[in-house]
């Protein structure tokens, strides 16, 4: 399963919130595409729960959403 976000994350913090995410959700593959001009958040995994992703971003202040 594949999820994709569209974000707010910047490159300036971009490996602290990959460490905190990969550290979070040790089971997922979690990769940035901030190229994109929705600075896409990937994460891959058996049991991926966008909503507690989405979540912890949020918590820490970043935008978080589930693109469609």
């Amino acid at each position: 399963m594949v999820e994709v976000f569209k974000t707010n994350v910047t490159e300036a913090v971009l490996s602290y919130v990959e460490d905190s995410l990969c550290s979070r959700f040790p089971l997922c593959r979690i990769t940035f595409d901030l190229e994109d001009c929705d600075r896409i958040l990937r994460v891959a995994g058996d049991n991926v729960c966008a909503a507690k992703i989405a979540e912890w971003m949020n918590q820490f202040g970043y935008e978080c959403s589930v693109l469609e």
